[in-house]
């Protein structure tokens, strides 16, 4: 490691407080990070009832950002060089919130897929940059700084994903939910710039970072990172819907969003807590991957629980744990690989643009599925076919094919 670009960047290893204030800081932005597409599966249908969307269209409240985080996340590091990380990061929490206090109060479907499109601007942008904050400000840490923030996402996510029903009821509807929801993100906005020191001054030139095109390990992580986004993605959207078609009512369905965000979380806090001392990175993204399929197996081969059933919540739970626990591993393999903090970056991005560009067509795809077949059986088979891929994905992670050569 640079010792020296670490400092200079802030590198806080050797620092337990500076590390437990950077840590703390990646939780609290990571609240605001996933609540717009998580608040859309537990209350899409009183958003199709009002706004007369399709399965299909709404599947579109999933893939824009996703989309978003594809098309936009090589552009994370110039905003970056711009204007320096930790403003970059406060910058793409601001437009989330902005933007989904937007939606709150678009009139139309049209408005609020543009509205979406804003808040889906603010999450691309800031994947590669909390990469390179990562890599700078925690670089003995990789795995707990990475961890820390999408422990963050999936807090904030869970806490939304139970909320909105409530909030719904009790205040008239989706808008006001939706409109409290996204000024929550005032917090995570606060928290990162009071929490974070700011960057040591350094003068870079603004540019799209060098994507490393020719690296086949870039586009393998990629692949693997689209197997996990396609899975969550696809069960965060449509997961709940396929509950209430089973009889559960929507704040049922709800409680069982947020019981299968929550075990992610547990396996997001505490995967990565480990990650960086026992095993491999592929010994442990194919345990991921084995509870994943075993989970949707699940899901789909029970379909006659009734709500509050131990099954249905186990198999979520396992389908949840196996998701959370492959999300943080994946977004540490840049990090492993990479000898510096703008290696990191441009990894991170040839990563999402790829993984997210694959994954971001699930949600419509899936909801296509359920608009020509009439039911949710086959979208429920579709992710465990899904799942499936992760398995060898997983395997074909090898060290000789995560090695540093061919790193231009």
């Amino acid at each position: 490691m640079d010792r020296h670009a670490a400092a200079g960047r802030g590198g806080v290893s050797s620092d337990p407080v500076r590390l437990g204030r950077t840590l703390a800081a990646f939780v609290l932005v990571g609240l605001a990070l996933r609540t717009p597409i998580l608040v859309i599966a537990p209350i899409v249908g009183e958003l199709q009832a009002d706004l007369g969307m399709t399965h299909a269209v709404a599947g579109l409240l999933g893939t824009i950002p996703v989309v978003c985080m594809g098309l936009l996340a090589p552009f994370g590091p110039v905003v970056a060089a711009s204007i320096g990380p930790r403003l970059g990061v406060a910058g793409c929490v601001a437009l989330i919130g902005i933007f989904g206090l937007v939606r709150a109060i678009a009139p139309e479907t049209s408005t609020v897929l543009l509205a979406t499109v804003g808040m889906g601007i603010g999450m691309a942008l800031v994947g590669p940059i909390l990469s390179m904050t990562v890599r700078g400000r925690t670089p003995g840490h990789p795995a707990a700084g990475t961890g820390a923030y999408v422990a963050g996402m999936i807090i904030g996510g869970s806490i939304a994903a139970a909320a909105v029903v409530p909030l719904a009821d009790g205040l008239g509807g989706w808008r006001p939910a939706f409109a409290v929801v996204a000024s929550t993100a005032a917090i995570s906005f606060v928290a990162w710039l009071v929490l974070l020191r700011p960057d040591a001054r350094t003068r870079s030139r603004p540019r799209l970072p060098r994507l490393p095109w020719r690296r086949p390990s870039a586009w393998l992580l990629g692949v693997v990172f689209a197997s996990q986004s396609t899975l969550f993605y696809g069960s965060i959207t449509w997961l709940a819907s396929a509950y209430i078609e089973r009889g559960w009512t929507a704040g049922q369905a709800a409680g069982l969003i947020a019981f299968f965000n929550g075990i992610g979380l547990i396996a997001s806090l505490f995967v990565p807590l480990f990650a960086d001392r026992l095993g491999t990175r592929r010994s442990q993204l194919t345990g991921a991957a084995i509870l994943a399929v075993i989970g949707s197996l699940a899901v789909v081969l029970t379909p006659g629980e009734g709500a509050g059933s131990v099954v249905a919540f186990g198999a979520a739970g396992l389908l949840g744990f196996g998701i959370g626990a492959f999300f943080p591993l994946v977004l540490t393999l840049p990090v492993d690989i990479a000898r510096e903090p703008s290696e990191a970056a441009s990894l991170t991005a040839l990563m999402l643009l790829v993984g997210y560009l694959i994954s971001s067509a699930s949600p419509v795809a899936l909801g296509y599925l359920r608009d020509t077949t009439g039911n949710f059986d086959a979208v429920l088979w579709a992710l465990v076919g899904i799942a499936l891929a992760m398995f060898p994905l997983a395997l074909s992670l090898g060290q000789g094919r995560l090695d540093r050569a061919g790193a231009q």
